[in-house]
């Protein structure tokens, strides 16, 4: 038995021992070095391979996009106007009276039907849903949903659903990107790459707005920042941005007047309606799942007839006010350009809220990031028109608190108030909008984080027993290498010992015995492999030298690689020790690294969480200053 340090403490490691054996050449253990756990590149060739499907997954999405804008179109067209068209229209010029309550409730049965004989998972705002199939299903989306999902959200929406286009034409993106990662051989990873990407394309190629979806995609489907995955993702997202602009132009989706740099105290007040918009996200989320857990709990009829029921709900406020119906794109652009007057404001995101939430916690199929949208500008007009009133000299404007309310209402929604704060400056491209916008979204989100505990995106999927990511760090297993972790005081066996002596040096039950594995060394002290306690018991011969029952090349690591890679060397081969190396010719062992050398790399995490004694004290320092002038004084 020998040490790394010191001389060998018993003569059945001592080197004489070893004369005689062969060596072990330094090729046979460069030969085991490609098994070893290396440091990944950022970026390989497949990494390129996947970015070159994303271009694709942009160019289709950024086509999926306008389809499925012109069915929607087709739709409202044929449901609202009794008309066959592909042009754009608002439902809330129809003039079908108190009829315009019996169209969204047709709308509902059908994508009952569609949901029932179809697929269940049409059902919900979209991404949820992909949030699921990245989390318990390796990203892989059944493929009718690529059909199913657009086709049954066209006519909810066409039919007068209050829900955006987007969130069907992210889930559309993203189950095409899903269904080509099914199609190839793709890691769990690549698929997850690939369903982002088309999500993020999907995004992108509606509203214009490449850098939001990135960030929307990295906040609610790939949490995670890696070269590996954005750039793919972002590649995708660029190209249907590009789409975009081929077919509608370059210019803003959702114009408003030009806006001056904001004042210190207008800041302000954008701050704190970000706060009050946070509570009303919360208070958003929680209305939408207490409704729809009274239709889950309190309806005694199949599911299938819930989105019908809930589109009488639809019917009835558009009836009242028209501008409810639909997409309602336009809505959030008059509210940027303040085209409405507070009290107009106020009612319409009111009664939005009332129709969407209704609507979708009845299980129809829409999205939420635009109705979202909807009620914040609303709101956030109605807000700023008020404190104008009451204190006109603060310097708000009230298109900037309609665009901070718009984003900090999705923000504090979702928690991805990054991307809601470019979201509202890419679809706007008014640049001195970005500082209310990033106050609002970041005290939105503060506040949201406060009072919820998960959001929109992820309460229905904590439902069903799964638990989101909520929060992206560094790896800390991925930051410390071996060779800090790893034990020095190495016991080794010498490869030319027999078992019986190294059993009777167990027998003795000295402290170096008690390791369950040991090291096993050449004459040259070259790794020949690595023994526990149960080989040397179960050897069949007292005579067999340990070189002889060595039955496979060693796995060990190198004391610069990351602890992490160790511990995934560990799990891939099943073994609970590895030897460290040095990057020596022939690799000497410096150290032995187990599962408990793991745990201490955790430790240091929980260590720097705890709130430690001031180091810098004033009072000491005042004393020592007070005590020096004495003495100059003297």
């Amino acid at each position: 038995m020998s040490t790394e340090s010191g001389p060998p403490s018993s003569e059945l490691v001592h080197p004489s021992l070893a004369e005689g054996l062969p060596v072990s050449p330094a090729l046979e253990l460069v030969a085991e070095v490609s098994q070893t756990p290396t440091e990944p590149a950022l970026v390989d060739g497949r990494v390129v391979f996947i970015s070159l499907l994303g271009i694709l997954l942009g160019l289709a999405a950024g086509g999926v996009a306008v389809v499925f804008m012109r069915l929607i179109a087709f739709v409202t067209n044929l449901a609202f106007f009794q008309q066959i068209s592909f042009e754009t229209v608002s439902p809330a010029d129809n003039h079908l009276g108190w009829i315009v309550i019996v169209v969204p409730v047709v709308g509902g049965l059908i994508v009952g039907v569609m949901a029932r004989y179809g697929s269940k998972a049409i059902r919900g705002h979209g991404i949820p849903e992909a949030m699921e199939q990245v989390l318990s299903n390796e990203s892989r989306i059944p493929a009718r949903l690529t059909l199913l999902k657009p086709l049954s959200a066209a006519v909810a929406i066409g039919t007068g659903g209050p829900f955006g286009a987007e969130g069907p034409i992210i889930a559309t993106g993203g189950a095409l990107g899903s269904m080509l990662g099914q199609i190839l051989s793709t890691t769990a990873q690549e698929r997850k790459t690939l369903l982002a990407a088309g999500a993020a394309a999907g995004m992108a190629a509606t509203f214009n707005s490449p850098v939001s979806s990135v960030l929307l995609a990295i906040e609610l489907l790939l949490f995670e920042y890696r070269a590996r995955s954005v750039i793919p993702v972002a590649l995708a997202s660029a190209t249907a941005a590009g789409v975009h602009i081929l077919i509608e132009g370059p210019g803003a989706v959702f114009v408003m007047p030009h806006v001056a740099a904001p004042t210190l105290s207008a800041l302000a007040f954008y701050a704190v309606l970000g706060c009050v918009m946070g509570v009303l996200a919360v208070l958003a989320t929680r209305l939408i799942y207490w409704i729809e857990d009274g239709f889950e709990e309190s309806l005694p009829v199949h599911w299938m007839w819930w989105p019908a029921i809930g589109a009488v709900a639809v019917g009835i406020v558009g009836y009242f006010e028209p501008r409810t119906l639909g997409v309602g794109y336009k809505n959030i652009s008059d509210c940027l350009s303040a085209n409405f007057i507070a009290s107009a404001a106020l009612m319409l995101g009111l009664l939005k809220l009332v129709s969407w939430s209704i609507s979708l916690s009845s299980g129809t199929s829409g999205g939420t990031l635009a109705p979202l949208c909807t009620i914040g500008a609303a709101l956030g007009l109605a807000s700023g028109g008020a404190i104008n009133a009451v204190w006109p000299g603060l310097g708000v404007e009230v298109q900037v608190a309609a665009l901070v309310g718009m984003a900090a209402m999705f923000g504090g929604a979702s928690r991805a108030f990054l991307a809601s704060a470019v979201f509202a400056f890419e679809t706007t491209l008014e640049p001195f909008g970005l500082l209310p916008l990033l106050a609002g979204c970041t005290t939105s989100h503060l506040v949201s984080c406060l009072l919820m505990r998960n959001t929109i995106m992820t309460e229905k999927i904590a439902r069903r027993g799964l638990r989101p990511p909520s929060e992206y760090l560094a790896d800390v297993l991925d930051q410390v290498l071996t060779r800090e972790f790893a034990s020095r005081n190495v016991i080794a066996l010498q490869a030319g010992e027999c078992v019986e002596k190294v059993r009777a040096w167990f027998a003795e039950g000295s402290a170096d015995s008690r390791h369950q594995g040991f090291p096993v060394l050449d004459a040259n002290r070259v790794l020949v492999g690595v023994l526990t306690h149960t080989d040397i018991a179960q050897a069949s011969s007292p005579a067999t030298l340990l070189r002889d029952m060595i039955q496979r090349p060693p796995k060990f690591v190198y004391e610069d690689t990351s602890v992490r890679q160790a511990a995934e060397h560990m799990a891939n081969h099943d073994i609970g020790r590895l030897p460290v190396m040095s990057h020596s010719n022939p690799p000497q062992l410096v150290g032995i690294l187990t599962r408990s050398d793991v745990l201490d790399a955790f430790r240091r995490t929980a260590d720097e969480h705890r709130r430690a004694a001031p180091t810098i004290s004033f009072g000491a320092a005042s004393r020592a200053w007070r005590n020096g002038r004495k003495s100059s004084v003297s």
